[in-house]
């Protein structure tokens, strides 16, 4: 059977949208008239454009984090309730008011419809649906739980978008000082400082040596400003291809590690981002091995993931995973004793779902605080330039009420 998208009018004359199991499209519109509604259009619900059945149509929508925890949160809520899978994404289907999503959901219930299992036809949209995220789906349908796995799938997403959202919450503020700042300094640089220095480049006094420097900083960005500007778009393209490299990549990433605040705010987002993903695998029953190599896929940092790589490679040879994070000397120690009591103790996952969290409000509470100092250190920047600027245009005035006295 094919699953179509159907709209109707119903027997009291309201329009509504829905989804209908049938072979063809007049035995869809033969079932709505069984359900008292007159057709007014039935289309195939799925397109999935990229897939590998090859059929074309509108390209499914690409989920954004939020909307992806919604979806997830949503449908373990019907599995929780013992709806069957290909029900549970009828149910979510008809509820769902984004046209694209419904396609999405549609595509995959159509999937499911032709025999393929859930993690293979969310496979089939990648742009939605990540490896892990298909790795942990596939782990459920295994073990059996598979409500329990979309519940911690959703607790995952939420948490890793509300820390995306702290960050982006606060470089927000910084970026726009900066952006202000620069856009106030260029503006008094290039038309004010011009306008009024030149009243005093007419007299024959010697200016001062701060307004003379201002001067040539004034003429330098006056005449070379689309230069510099097209430099910083080029530097910009150059760097971006330049880090697709992954021996680049891996230098740069280096770099940052080394740095004395940079590098801890990193190495901790990485460590919670790789404990989260390691307690909802092994907890889902999923072998350890498959799970670290899961691990090393979702860090950010090229370091790490090689570090995991050469652990996982100690762990496959007999060496406890502790052990091995630990002589990689890479992750921080409160991951390697809370692996290393998870292992004595039996209860891993449950030690790593802790140490995600407590690597979690570290980050959060090191961004806070940077965040703190920066944004009056910014501040107090830009209020040092324009002194500068305001001293340079004030000296040669002072100079001459002194000679006129």
């Amino acid at each position: 059977m094919t699953a179509f998208r159907y709209r109707a009018v119903n027997l009291e004359g309201r329009e509504i949208q829905g989804v209908v199991d049938a072979d063809t499209s007049r035995q869809a519109r033969g079932v709505l008239r069984q359900q008292g509604l007159i057709a007014l259009a039935v289309n195939v619900a799925v397109a999935t454009g990229e897939g590998k059945n090859g059929r074309l149509g509108e390209r499914p929508k690409r989920l954004n984090n939020t909307e992806l925890m919604l979806l997830t949160r949503q449908w373990s809520t019907l599995l929780e309730a013992g709806i069957p899978v290909e029900r549970a994404l009828a149910a979510l289907i008809e509820q769902s008011e984004d046209g694209r999503t419904r396609h999405l959901l549609s595509a995959i219930r159509d999937e499911l419809l032709a025999g393929h299992s859930l993690h293979r036809a969310l496979a089939l949209f990648p742009q939605c649906f990540s490896p892990l995220y298909c790795a942990l789906v596939a782990a459920g349908e295994q073990s059996g739980q598979l409500d329990k796995v979309m519940l911690r799938l959703a607790d995952n997403l939420e948490s890793s978008g509300a820390l995306r959202q702290k960050i982006i919450q606060a470089l927000v503020y910084p970026l726009l000082v900066v952006l202000v700042a620069g856009a106030v300094i260029l503006a008094l640089m290039v038309y004010v400082v011009p306008q009024v220095v030149s009243v005093f480049q007419s007299g024959k006094q010697t200016l001062p040596l701060l307004t003379r420097g201002l001067i040539a900083v004034s003429d330098f960005l006056r005449l070379t400003w689309p230069f510099l500007l097209a430099a910083a778009v080029v530097a910009f393209w150059a760097a971006r291809r330049a880090l697709k490299v992954e021996a680049l990549r891996r230098r740069w990433h280096s770099r940052l590690m080394r740095l004395p605040f940079i590098g801890r705010l990193l190495l901790g987002m990485d460590s919670a981002r790789l404990a989260q993903t390691l307690a909802i695998l092994v907890g889902s029953g999923v072998p350890l091995l498959t799970a670290l190599q899961a691990g090393a896929a979702v860090v950010w940092l090229l370091p790490v993931a090689s570090a995991l790589q050469r652990a996982s490679e100690q762990v496959r040879e007999g060496v406890a995973l502790n052990r091995a994070l630990a002589q990689a000397k890479m992750f921080p120690p409160l991951l390697v004793h809370m692996v290393a009591s998870g292992e004595a103790s039996g209860r891993l996952d449950e030690m790593l779902e802790k140490t995600a969290r407590q690597q979690t409000d570290e980050v959060s509470n090191r961004l806070a605080l940077s965040m703190s100092l920066l944004e009056p250190l910014l501040i107090l920047i830009m209020g040092v330039l324009v002194l500068i600027i305001v001293l340079a245009i004030l000296q040669p005035i002072i100079e001459i009420n002194q000679l006129l006295r």
